[in-house]
C-alpha cells in the first residue's frame, strides 16, 4: 500500500503537517528575532506536534472503530493539547522585581499550538488567517499603542529644609523610595555652603540644612511633597523647578 493510499497518511496529511511547519516557523522566527526565551525551534516543534496530535486524533483509531460498538470523539485529543500546553506556557512566565514577564511569549506559544491543530484538522485557511493576525498583533499593535494616552512621569526639583543631626536625611530618602520616586542630583547646603552628598551620610552638625534634589516618578509630585512634609524634623518643602510633567 503506497503512502497516498494508507488511511490518514496521504499527501493531504503531509501537506497539513508542512503547512503547520511553515506557519509555526514564521511565528517562531518573529520571536527569535526579538530574542525571546522561546524561539524558532520551540514554536516550530509546538506547531508541528499539535498538528500531528490532531491527525492522530482524526485517523489514528480507524482500525479499532466498529459502527455501533466503538465510538470515539476526535475532539478529545484537541482538548488535551490545549491543557497540556500549560507547562510550556508556565515555563516562559517569570517575575522579576514585581514585574511579570513572558506573558506574550506564553500566549504566542498557545496560539502556535492552535495553528498546528487547525492545520491538522484541515482548516488551512483559518490557520493562515490566524498567522497573519499574529503578525498584525505583534507589529501593528505596538505602533497603535503609542497614540494611546498614558500617564506621563512626574518630574520636579524640590528644596527640603530640615534639622540636622537627627537622622532626617535617611528618613527623607526612605520616604522617596516608599513613594516610588527616583532621586538624582542631590545638593546639600549648610549655612549657605554646598556639601558633598556621599552614600547618604549626614553633613556635620548644623542647625538647619537645605537640600535640593531632582525627583521623578509616576505619582503626582504633590504626593511626595506631602509625604516629605510629614517626616519628623522637616521644616519646609517646596518646588524650585517644575518640569511640567506632573
Amino acid at each position: 500500500m503506497g503512502i497516498s493510499e494508507a488511511p490518514g497518511q496521504g499527501l493531504m496529511q503531509l501537506a497539513e503537517l508542512a503547512t503547520a511547519f511553515v506557519l509555526s516557523g514564521l511565528v517562531g522566527l518573529e520571536r527569535e528575532i526579538r530574542h525571546k526565551s522561546a524561539g524558532l525551534r520551540t514554536y516550530t516543534l509546538v506547531g508541528v506536534a499539535a498538528a500531528l496530535f490532531m491527525l492522530i486524533s482524526k485517523y489514528g483509531f480507524n482500525n479499532v472503530l466498529a459502527p455501533g460498538l466503538v465510538v470515539l470523539d476526535p475532539s478529545r485529543v484537541a482538548a488535551q493539547v490545549v491543557s497540556g500546553l500549560g507547562f510550556i506556557g508556565g515555563g516562559v512566565i517569570f517575575m522579576r522585581r514585581n514585574v511579570v514577564r513572558g506573558l506574550t511569549t506564553a500566549a504566542s506559544v498557545w496560539l502556535t499550538a492552535a495553528l498546528g491543530m487547525a492545520c491538522g484538522a484541515g482548516l488551512l485557511t483559518l490557520a493562515v488567517a490566524t498567522t497573519l493576525g499574529h503578525f498584525v498583533i505583534m507589529f501593528v499593535f505596538p505602533r497603535l499603542l503609542r497614540f494611546l494616552p498614558r500617564d506621563r512621569p512626574s518630574s520636579a526639583t524640590l528644596e527640603v529644609t530640615y534639622e540636622d543631626g537627627k537622622g532626617v536625611l535617611r528618613l527623607l530618602l526612605v520616604e522617596c523610595t516608599h513613594l516610588r520616586f527616583a532621586i538624582s542630583h542631590v545638593r546639600i547646603m549648610r549655612n549657605g555652603h554646598q556639601d558633598t552628598f556621599d552614600d547618604g551620610a549626614e553633613p556635620a552638625l548644623s542647625r538647619d540644612v537645605s537640600m535640593t534634589m531632582e525627583v521623578r516618578g509616576k505619582r503626582p509630585v504633590s504626593h511626595l511633597i506631602a509625604g516629605l512634609g510629614s517626616v519628623p524634623g522637616v521644616t519646609a518643602v517646596g518646588i524650585l523647578e517644575d518640569d511640567g510633567l506632573d
